[in-house]
């Protein structure tokens, strides 16, 4: 009996043992479960965090609601804006009641892209705000500077623009309102941008209430250079014929009849000055701007592969780079009439671009596909020229193939070799280009002036342009002349 009760006794130790132990593995899987959990979430706080200081620090540092930005303005004087060879582009006068006046010695030139840091803050004073702010002088003048109640000298912005080409940029448009961009397709560095109507960044809180009047029609706080959307006439031409190479591998077989204009349904598009061009192939077609053999491939084309085309160029998109821009917009569907189809691929109807999309379209084709970034920044340095931050050159996409880019170089070859832009041909560089006649005006029959391109030579890195002069007609008689003078004096 007593032998049964200790078997028992035994039996009930080792279930409650059992028991006991699954409690305790149950609890220790908890306990896992928790602190998997809570690792979890301090590595993607900890991303987060790397995330916030390498990407969007300084989106935040710049934004206009970050009041620690008035903190810094009490004491530290702020920096200069410079261009890449060492003009002073914007600077801070002190004077012996300790006054400070902002100074732009260019006056209008780089209105738009330096900006203006009273009545609010654009271009490169609002985007480089915070830089500007802080200071990196030596620690022991800054201390003295505390001591003494007198502010330390805040960093320079040394930028990629070029004061050459600025100022070629900036006269060869004239007085035409447009704009003018300049930029390297192998780096992104911008080196010139030039928007008009302009103003005097000098004198912007004087002329606020005019500038901002609703009597005043001419926007002259606009960067058309990032903001100004046009229709982009023939040179959308070049996203046309990527999407015909596309569908038509074997595109070289290519022939259309031009007799001058093209009807379909009672609609009729005319080539420009009601040119006649004759047969022609698809590149021929490209080089003369033939709008009759366009708005025929136009009907050929699959709307929802040309959508999805130019989705993947950035249209309805916002563009790379640190720059207040537009979203260019493409409207065209499926259920789009014919006639907006063949307006859509002469670059009419209701397709509008910015002259740094079209831009940035043609970099990447220089560029045998490859998008870099676009930035108008080089470094910050300190008011001894000591370097705090340099910015690198970075890819943003591959837009196109690489196989794709080299037959559009072709195509844009052939522009200059015997098409609209033969001014640029027999140059000591050589230029690859599209122009535009984009009509604005349909009961006046008006035109923007169009011409976007690059140019190549051994010795120095390539160069592409955009160029758009309003209302100045075709775009042969005042973008390509634009053009080359920008051409001309880099390669000089």
């Amino acid at each position: 009996m007593k032998k049964e009760n200790i078997n028992q006794q035994k039996r009930k130790q080792n279930q409650d043992s059992k028991q006991k132990s699954g409690t305790s593995v149950s609890k220790n899987k908890e306990f896992a479960v928790i602190t998997y959990l809570f690792l979890a979430i301090f590595i993607c706080l900890m991303g987060y965090m790397v995330y916030f200081q390498m990407v969007k620090s300084e989106d935040f540092i710049n934004s206009p609601y970050n009041s620690r930005q008035d903190t810094f303005a009490d004491r530290v004087v702020r920096g200069k804006i410079m261009s890449a060879d060492g003009k002073v582009l914007a600077e801070t006068v002190v004077d012996a009641a300790g006054n400070e006046t902002r100074k732009y010695p260019y006056g209008n030139m780089y209105a738009h892209v330096v900006g203006f840091s009273t009545n609010g803050k654009s271009g490169i004073e609002s985007n480089m705000n915070f830089n500007l702010l802080r200071s990196h002088s030596f620690v022991l003048e800054r201390m003295f500077n505390e001591i003494k109640d007198e502010k330390s000298m805040g960093d320079n912005v040394v930028t990629t623009l070029d004061s050459t080409l600025q100022e070629t940029a900036y006269q060869a448009l004239g007085n035409y309102d447009g704009a003018v961009v300049v930029m390297e397709p192998s780096t992104g560095k911008v080196l010139a941008m030039v928007s008009k109507p302009d103003f005097d960044p000098n004198t912007i809180a004087a002329d606020w209430d005019s500038i901002i009047s609703e009597d005043n029609n001419n926007s002259v706080l606009l960067n058309r250079a990032t903001q100004g959307l046009y229709p982009p006439g023939s040179t959308f031409k070049i996203i046309t014929t990527l999407e015909y190479i596309r569908e038509n591998p074997d595109y070289e077989k290519y022939s259309y009849s031009c007799n001058g204009s093209i009807t379909e349904n009672d609609f009729t598009i005319h080539c420009y000055n009601n040119a006649v061009h004759g047969t022609q192939d698809l590149k021929q077609s490209f080089a003369n701007s033939c709008n009759s053999s366009y708005a025929n491939i136009g009907l050929s084309l699959d709307t929802d592969s040309l959508s999805d085309l130019c989705s993947d160029l950035m249209f309805d998109k916002t563009l790379p780079g640190n720059f207040e821009t537009s979203k260019s917009q493409f409207k065209l569907t499926d259920e789009s009439p014919e006639s907006m189809k063949m307006q859509t691929a002469i670059g009419q109807g209701e397709t509008l671009v910015t002259p740094l999309h079209m831009l940035l379209i043609t970099s990447a084709i220089a560029n045998d596909g490859i998008l870099m970034k676009p930035y108008v920044v080089d470094h910050t340095e300190n008011e001894n020229g000591i370097e705090v931050k340099k910015y690198e050159p970075a890819a943003s996409k591959q837009l196109l193939s690489e196989k794709e880019a080299k037959t559009m170089q072709e195509f844009m070859a052939g522009v200059v070799a015997d098409g609209t832009a033969s001014k640029l041909n027999g140059q000591s560089y050589t230029a690859y280009g599209k122009t535009g006649s984009a009509e604005f005006n349909n009961n006046k029959g008006e035109s923007h002036s169009w011409f976007v391109g690059y140019a190549h030579r051994e010795d120095k890195e390539d160069i592409a342009v955009v160029v758009i002069a309003e209302g100045a007609g075709a775009g042969s008689t005042v973008a390509v002349p634009a053009a080359k003078q920008v051409f001309d004096v880099y390669y000089r």
